[in-house]
Formats: structure tokens, sequence, C-alpha cells
């Protein structure tokens, strides 16, 4: 997910401030909205490159030129540019999966015809293997969550300015137990991540060097805070597991009417509630802090995936958005592939994802780990054979199918191509012999 939520940047609302057994209340009911699955939504994010000369920063004034264009354009989903210059476009949410293709690949393709005109490219990549963080936004959220990441290292403005992402938006799940079940896609989620990350891991080079990781990204989103980006430890089931992570986790930032927002260090929300200083916290607060919690699996009254790094080529975001939704809302997938994927809880040990063995593994040896390949496999093989029971075109399963055949059946990713495309030389590190990605 983006660092960005439109319509979330300005100062709190005259409301009522909030209690703390209200609080509790409101993330158990707003943050898991049970029913049947059957929605699902997409959030892609590009790195914007200069099409012919892509190790080259691009100018301010060429990014405000593509912001205006691209804003221009009649398009279903919603538009946001990130703080470094990223572009983000996150869909209608959709009755189908087909549904959510057609739409987001007919806005796609008159965002690259309106980039291309300014000479621009969308880059999918995890990400930037050329520049280093540049903030080209500067607004209070920004300024506030740049001192914050910073007090944990370099890592924050790296995500903020240089990472991109394909985020599956998909329902929490049936209140009934079960393979569509809330509670089992949420314990679900956090195991095929991280099987996720491997297979799709598509950043391999960060400031003109190969880095020890296929998805870099990853590892950057793991070193970003101590507790910001963690998956909710421990036990609980997840409406009071998440309840008590949102409560307990430090707020970034408290909003104001002028000047720069206060940025506490180390000020959970629960202690705000309870002390009231700056000021009595409200609803609109506690939404706010959400948005600002960056763990691999988000619920937002459905869940968001989090986890996948973005994909090369015009059409590569597809195969992510198509095995994820036919793994999660396929019945008879959902009923099998979670049987598949609950050995890695062994390999994932107590600690919370992103930081435990399985998570790591996956970001740094993507599809060469054998369980991982191993499970790989088998989800892809599941979600073959979901895809024509949820009305998939034969194109989009050929696409799958194609993927697996190239990476997912050699052990391989997307990061292992870059590697072996890529040479890397001290004075411009790495070049593709084409000049471009895209």
């Amino acid at each position: 997910m983006s660092p960005d939520t439109p319509g979330d940047h300005g100062p709190p609302t005259l409301v009522p401030p909030l209690g703390e057994g209200e609080a509790e209340d409101l993330l158990r009911g707003i943050c898991f909205k049970t029913g049947p699955p059957g929605v699902v939504g997409v959030e892609l994010e590009w790195l914007l490159h200069d099409r012919d000369r892509p190790r080259l920063p691009v100018s301010h004034h060429r990014l405000e030129a593509a912001a205006a264009a691209v804003r221009a354009l009649p398009l279903s989903a919603a538009l946001t540019f990130e703080p470094g210059g990223q572009l983000e476009l996150s869909s209608r949410p959709a009755d189908s999966l087909m549904a959510c293709i057609n739409d987001t690949a007919a806005d796609l393709l008159a965002v690259r015809d309106a980039l291309g005109r300014l000479d621009l490219a969308p880059a999918g990549l995890g990400v930037d293997p050329w520049n280093p963080p540049r903030r080209l936004l500067h607004e209070p959220r920004y300024d506030a969550m740049e001192i914050a990441l910073d007090r944990s290292g370099p890592a924050g403005r790296a995500m903020m300015c240089t990472t991109a992402s394909v985020q599956v938006c998909l329902d929490a799940g049936e209140e009934e137990p079960g393979p569509l079940g809330y509670g089992r896609r949420w314990q679900l989620a956090h195991l095929l991540g991280a099987v996720l990350v491997a297979v799709f891991a598509n950043s391999p080079f960060r400031l003109g060097r190969p880095t020890p990781w296929r998805s870099t990204r990853q590892s950057l989103w793991a070193d970003l805070d101590p507790l910001r980006t963690l998956a909710p430890a421990g036990q609980l089931p997840p409406r009071e597991a998440w309840a008590s992570h949102v409560l307990d986790t430090p707020v970034l930032c408290i909003r104001g009417d002028e000047g720069p927002w206060a940025v506490p260090e180390g000020l959970t929300f629960r202690e705000w509630i309870r002390s009231g200083i700056p000021r009595r916290p409200g609803r609109d607060d506690l939404e706010y802090h959400i948005t600002t919690l960056f763990p691999p699996v988000r619920p937002r009254g459905h869940l968001e995936l989090r986890m996948i790094d973005a994909q090369s080529g015009d059409d590569g975001w597809l195969v992510p958005l198509a095995v994820t939704t036919a793994l999660f809302d396929d019945p008879e997938a959902a009923e099998t592939v979670y049987r598949t994927v609950k050995p890695l809880a062994e390999t994932a040990g107590a600690l919370a994802a992103p930081r435990n063995p399985l998570w790591v593994g996956a970001a740094r040896d993507g599809l060469t780990d054998p369980e991982l390949r191993a499970v790989a496999a088998a989800c892809f093989v599941l979600a073959l054979e979901a895809l024509p029971r949820m009305g998939a075109t034969r194109a989009v399963q050929d696409k799958v199918a194609d993927f697996h055949d190239r990476y997912v059946a050699r052990g391989r990713c997307p990061a292992d191509d870059l590697r072996a495309l890529f040479t890397t030389d001290r004075a411009h590190g790495p070049h593709h012999p084409k000049g471009t990605l895209s």
C-alpha cells in the first residue's frame, strides 16, 4: 500500500471525543465487515521513468505535466500520486474478477497513451533500481511521516519515494467458520502472503547496485518501523487482535489546523485516548491512524493484501490479481489452499509477519527455497483450475499458465530475470540492454 490515502490530508473535524471502549467496538466492526466473498479490487503503483533514459531522474516539471495529463482522463479508477512521484490507480470495487481486470486494463491503456505523449512510461518494478529517494510532495502528512520514520533509519524515505506494488483487495469473508470464513481467510493471508512475496519478487536492485534480496521492496517494509509494519502478534481472534494492535501502536502524528503536525514519539493511540493530550482524539483520528499502519495484510472492511511487488510489462499486474483472487474466493480452491499453506506456519514460527523466518526467506530467496517452491506450484495448479469456474477468459488463464511455466515450474521469480538481463557497471549501475523497463 502506498503511504497515501485520498482525502486523509486535512486537519480533524469537530467531532465528539472517543472513549477506549468505543474505539475497540469501532475497530472490531469497521475493519471486518463480513459477508460472502464476491467483490474484488486492485491498487496498482507505478514508478514513472523517461521512456528512453530510465536511469535519469524525471524532473519535477515533467512529473507535474504527467499528473495534469493523467488527471484529465475519464478514468474509472481513483488516481493519486505518491511522495516520490509514483502513480497509483485504485480500481472501484468490482463484482467479478473479469470486471476488475477489464476496467483496470482500459484505464491503464489510456494512462500509458497519455504518458507516452510526454515521453514517459510507467515502470513495473518493486523498487527504483537507480534513483535515491526524492520527495516531491510536501504536505503535512508526508512531512510528519518523514520525521517519524526517520527515527528508525533510511527505509522510510525509500518506501515513500522509490517503491511500487500490486495490492489486491478482497472481501473479509463470511462470519461462519469454513474455507470462506473471515478467521481462516485472515490466517491464510498471512501464510499465502509469504508465497506471493516469493512468487512475484521483482526488485533485486537499489541505488544502482544489486541487493541480497529478490524483493528489496519487502525488505524495506520490514525495516520501516518497530511496530507499524507488523501483523498483530499472538493468538487472539482477528477482530480482537487487530483492535488491540491498532490501539497499542504509536500514533504517527497528531493533525492540527495550522503549522506542522505534531509527531510524538512512542504515544500509542490507547495512551492518547486516556491522556487527552494535546487534545482528545475523535473517530476521524482513529480512522486516520489506521491509514498510517502498514502491515502486510490490513483490514479496512475488506482485506488489503499489500505484499506483492509491482510487475513488469503492460499486463504483468494481471497474474497476481487473478491468482490471489482465485485462491481466496473460489470455494473449492480456498478449501484446498488452506491445507496446502498451513504447514508454512511451522517455518514462520511465533514472530509476526513480515519479520519471521518465512517472510524473510521469501523476500531473500524467492522460489529457490524448496518449501516455497512446492507450495507455490500447488497453488498455481489450484488457481488454474479455479479461474474457469470464476469466469476468467482464456486469455487470462493463458497469462497465468505462461507465468507458471516461465517462473514457478522452474523455481524462479521475475527478480531472477532482472538479475540475468541487467549488467552492472560502476558508472551507471543496473542497465537493461534494451534501455527501458515497463
